[in-house]
């Protein structure tokens, strides 16, 4: 098990590199299970921030078993959205549909929080995080939860504690998040473009 943890920012920057190359090209595609893989990577990742990011943590899990039990062995997301549309279930609370949307606000935070910690600097990540926490899932919670993030932030390890559990020096973790920014933006891109592409697509963008 510590083999496996010991480089856990390269095998999420890795897998989520894998997810990109699916989708970025002519006819791209994305089997459900690939992106679970991910999230189950993502959900370890966030659960090494601590406190502040225990709610991503249950995120991804939560989320991952709520695509597991809408999905079919050889679904795509665009197979997989279409079938819950035409059944009328996209708009469910635990809908896959639903479930994919913030799997795609879970990434887009780890992705502002990587672009603030490469062009901010210093130990304290702690001004990277509230960021990330505002651009993907502040507008989706209510008060108390907004609250009780914001006031766990102190709590977050330094970007020195952070990268020794991490067992990364600056460069490779320099490296690997700029590799995680360049791959999720494609994803990010292709998720938006299955939900714009479809009628309730908006709609369900919308929803919390």
């Amino acid at each position: 098990m510590e083999r496996k943890r010991e480089k856990l920012l390269t095998r999420m920057a890795d897998c989520i590199k894998e997810v990109a190359d699916c989708v970025n090209s002519p006819n791209p595609s994305l089997e459900v299970h690939r992106l679970v893989h991910y999230c189950l990577i993502g959900s370890t990742f966030v659960g090494y921030l601590g406190l502040p990011f225990k709610f991503a943590q249950m995120e991804f899990l939560s989320k991952v078993n709520d695509l597991n039990k809408g999905a079919r062995p050889d679904d795509t997301l665009e197979t997989l959205i279409d079938r819950e549309i035409q059944q009328n279930l996209a708009k469910k609370h635990y809908s896959s549909s639903r479930s994919l949307i913030r799997v795609k606000r879970s990434i887009v935070m780890l992705t502002v929080m990587f672009e603030q910690m490469l062009t901010k600097g210093g130990n304290s990540i702690v001004g990277a995080v509230s960021k990330s926490y505002e651009k993907s899932f502040a507008a989706y919670h209510g008060w108390a939860t907004r609250t009780a993030v914001l006031a766990s932030l102190p709590a977050l390890p330094t970007r020195a504690k952070l990268m020794k559990k991490l067992h990364e020096n600056e460069v490779s973790m320099t490296t690997k998040m700029k590799s995680f920014v360049d791959s999720s933006a494609v994803v990010v891109n292709y998720i938006d473009s299955l939900f714009h592409s479809r009628e309730l697509g908006q709609q369900l963008l919308e929803l919390i």
